[in-house]
């Protein structure tokens, strides 16, 4: 019987052909290192970029080639059928029924769904329909819920064409565009259970555009993406989801109905019913039409009960601090596609318009969508502490006369997927040091602490080994480069490109003015000699992007290809055109700094160097996003995880800044960097160097994790989101028809009412009380809070609610009690609405300040 049973044990663990396409097609190789591992194995001369596509290797190299190789090699067989087990173990569990964070910890939310909506997925280089950090943040965002057991599925669009750049002979960027066909990438055209395409139609002005739907699988998460490319529709629209942010107004606008009103339509289409909606800029806003359409029809709702009803279930995530990140519709342009929803939504246009107005009631103000977006969402967050303080200065207009400290954006800092970047080394390392779980567990910083015990040489090695492995990506990439120009060696042979034992800086980044990319040439001769220092060389490798409408972008790369070439730093200062993932991991993992020089407060996160930093690369940024966080939060007594620039300000102006900010680049490029860098033991070991290399390990990886991100996502906004809107359509939506009946009692009343501090006097109790009359108008005293706004000395406030002491026709009397040793220096009196109107958060609009 036994013997039987091995036999079976055998024949399920025999990895085929078909076992390892279902490991390619599911993108949780992406962040699997065997797997990696294993599809390296099966083809030795493919380089990193074609590993990014092992579901084509697989089908180059064939069935009949893959079963003999399998066969003829026992420990390659046995890797594989590691990697099969493992996909059929912890792969293809779904989120109900996995023993995951989720499950164990939420057991009674089963019913929840999350719609996780983005422009953009950065997760490997065979999905192309990615252009920078958002992409990057929603691929983790993915990973991250297939890892808790969080369900939630991506939605996004299906681009056809990638744009490549490339380089002329004067370091001036071009772009060039290919077409990928949905056959060549990882996912599968999305079929009903009588095999017949599932499609879905949006209505733009004029006609019905057909829309169809890809998968793509994400371990234990699905990401849908949506294409117009279908022989139904007429030429211009089947162009309509073929380039990621289209330059062209219109089509811009089509792009962001099909991706949120497609969207959620076609998840109706497979019956996925999402609980929460989570929108990522305001490119996908328009799912928010969608969701009240269906929920007024549902419930036999208007459109402002709907809207109420919705209002909870809504996360809206904005990661643009710069005005110019967002869109801005004229009137003329964006009113044709609204009228047609707001037909559909029993509105005149008017009120649609009015939304996405920053000044809601100038008709000639612009449609945003980003402002659309934050006035029907629930919940509203930007993606670092110091990015949440921006983003409520920002967008502080839509709630008018309400303290900046009190806007209702809150913020969750991004973080990076830990297995999806640590090197082969570092993996190895950390496994033998911490075990498996932390592959899969939320981290643990005592667990974590545990880094400190890795062997230096071995650490050291490790670096090493990356710090070859990316000079190598590098003069591949620039032989590859070459070789697609017809361009000669001309400069420096490829061969001679960057050095194994040089201190290595990298830098990723859209090539953009506010992110200074070219800070360090302000002093072009220093910077130069710092570079050339024979007994402390520097090297940097750098790759991005201009915009290809932004010349001022194109002229600022160009500008550090002219440096290199003025000085003969050819081989010590390198780009790498066409930014990818494989690049991004490269760089990532292969050199000793990750330098950043946005300048403050315009970087909204920065996730480049939590990536890094989780393979023992020092951060050398200015305090700026994230960066600034973890400088703040670090322990002083531990050892430093990297490098500031600058201080946090704030400066006169912005010349100023760039010259303070360059001037500290350069002394502690020198100073501090390098200097540490290059003091070396008697055994050759920079110790103190590696000894930040550990306590950066230690302390990104638990907190900067993109398990910490979605778990306060979950536990912040989608779960209190789910219960509060399900409480509101509950019963016939009961609850959603009184509150927007209440709410607007409340707007048409709101301006009879007016407050003022009548009397102060000292009490006992080192106490002070304070009297505030109020008149109500309309409307009844348990229709507001009364609350004393307290500010002491040194500028902290407090607020103090008040009670209800007298009242007497339309005149109420309330009064409130102020401790006088916060040596309060100001008091006022403001009227908001009750509690049960908003659990705390502001209405716009809907606040009264003592005379």
């Amino acid at each position: 019987m036994s013997a039987v049973r091995t036999s079976e044990s055998r024949k399920r663990t025999l990895a085929t052909f078909d076992d390892l396409l279902a490991v390619a097609l599911n993108l949780r190789w992406t962040w699997k290192i065997e797997a990696r591992r294993l599809f390296a194995r099966l083809d030795p001369d493919a380089s990193p970029g074609a590993l990014e596509w092992p579901h084509q290797l697989l089908h180059g190299l064939g069935r009949v080639r893959i079963n003999e190789m399998l066969a003829a090699d026992p420990e390659l067989a046995q890797l594989a059928a590691s990697v099969v087990e493992d996909f059929r173990v912890n792969g293809t569990k779904g989120t109900k029924t996995a023993k995951t964070w989720f499950r164990v910890n939420h057991r009674r939310q089963k019913d929840l769904t999350v719609a996780f909506f983005a422009a953009e997925f950065a997760l490997t280089d065979s999905l192309p329909i990615f252009a920078g950090g958002l992409g990057s943040v929603a691929a983790e965002q993915l990973k991250a819920a297939s890892t808790l057991g969080l369900p939630l599925v991506g939605v996004g669009l299906l681009y056809r064409g990638t744009s490549h750049q490339w380089l002329d002979l004067d370091g001036r960027q071009h772009e060039s565009w290919d077409m990928t066909s949905p056959s060549q990438m990882p996912i599968e055209l999305v079929r009903d259970e009588h095999g017949r395409e599932v499609q879905v139609a949006v209505t733009l002005p004029g006609r019905d555009v057909l829309v169809a739907l890809y998968r793509a699988n994400v371990g234990r998460s699905s990401l849908y993406l949506l294409d117009t490319a279908v022989e139904a529709n007429s030429v211009e629209d089947r162009a309509i989801t073929s380039r990621l942010y289209d330059g062209d107004v219109e089509r811009r606008i089509a792009q962001q109905l099909v991706l949120g009103v497609g969207g959620l339509r076609a998840l109706a289409a497979i019956g996925v019913d999402p609980e929460v909606l989570h929108l990522n800029e305001g490119y996908t806003a328009f799912a928010v039409l969608e969701r009240v359409r269906r929920i007024m029809a549902q419930e036999g709702l208007s459109f402002t009960e709907a809207r109420e009803a919705v209002r909870p279930s809504v996360v809206f995530t904005t990661h643009t601090p710069v005005a110019a990140g967002h869109d801005y519709y004229p009137p003329s342009v964006i009113e044709p596609f609204l009228a047609i929803f707001a037909a559909q939504l029993g509105v005149d246009t008017a009120t649609l318009l009015s939304l996405g107005r920053y000044r809601a009631n100038d008709p000639s103000d612009t449609f945003c969508p980003t402002v659309f977006a934050l006035r029907c969402a629930g919940h509203r967050n930007g993606v670092s502490r110091l990015h949440g303080q921006v983003t409520r200065a920002q967008w502080a207009g839509l709630w008018p006369r309400l303290p900046i400290e009190e806007v209702p954006i809150g913020y969750v800092t991004n973080g990076v997927h830990l297995q999806s970047w640590t090197t082969g080394a570092i993996h190895e390392l950390l496994t033998t040091t911490l075990g498996s779980k932390w592959r899969t567990t939320p981290g643990d910083h005592v667990e974590w602490s545990r880094v400190h015990l890795i062997d230096d040489a071995s650490l050291w090695s490790a670096k090493n080994a990356a710090r070859a492995q990316l000079i190598e990506f590098t003069r591949r990439r620039a032989r590859q480069e070459l070789a697609r120009r017809h361009a000669p060696d001309e400069r420096v042979p490829t061969t001679e490109l960057l050095h194994h034992d040089y201190l290595t800086i990298g830098f990723v980044g859209r090539f953009v003015a506010y992110k200074r990319p070219t800070l360090f040439l302000r002093d072009p001769e220093r910077f130069a000699r710092l570079l050339k220092d024979p007994d402390r060389p520097i090297q940097i490798v750098f790759a991005g992007k201009a915009h290809p409408n932004d010349e001022g972008g194109k002229q600022l790369l160009q500008s550090m290809m002219e440096f290199a070439e003025r000085f003969g730093l050819q081989d010590r200062v390198v780009f790498i055109a066409d930014f990818d993932t494989t690049m991004d991991r490269a760089l990532a993992q292969g050199v000793d700094v990750w330098l950043n020089t946005p300048r403050r407060p315009l970087e909204a996160c920065g996730v480049g160097g939590m990536k890094a930093g989780m393979n023992g690369v020092l951060n050398f940024s200015t305090l700026d996003g994230w960066w600034d966080e973890a400088c703040l939060d670090a322990d002083p007594s531990a050892p430093s995880i990297g490098f500031s620039i600058g201080t946090s300000g704030p400066y006169v102006d912005d010349e100023i800044q760039d010259e303070l900010d360059a001037e500290s680049l350069y002394r502690v490029l020198e100073d501090e960097i390098a200097a540490r860098f290059y003091d070396r033991d008697e055994t050759g070991l920079p110790r103190s160097w590696l000894s930040s290399m550990k306590e950066s390990m230690a302390t990104l990886a638990p907190t900067w994790d993109s398990l910490r991100m979605t778990r306060e996502y979950a536990e912040s906004y989608y779960l209190p989101g789910m219960a509060s809107s399900r409480a509101l359509r509950s019963g016939g939506a009961a609850l959603a028809r009184v509150r927007a009946s209440e709410l607007q009692r409340l707007r048409d009343s709101w301006a009879e009412l007016w407050v003022e501090v009548t009397r102060q006097r000292e009490v006992a109790g080192a106490q002070r009380r304070v009297e505030v009359d109020v008149t109500l108008g309309e409307l009844d005293p348990t229709d507001l809070r009364v609350q004393l706004w307290i500010v002491d000395g040194r500028g902290v406030v407090r607020v103090v609610d008040t009670v209800l002491v007298d009242h007497v026709g339309s005149e109420c009397r309330f009064v409130g009690t102020v401790a006088t040793t916060d040596g309060a220096v100001s008091i006022e009196a403001r009227l908001v609405p009750a509690k049960r109107y908003a659990n705390d958060e502001a209405i716009p609009g809907l606040i009264t300040w003592s005379t």
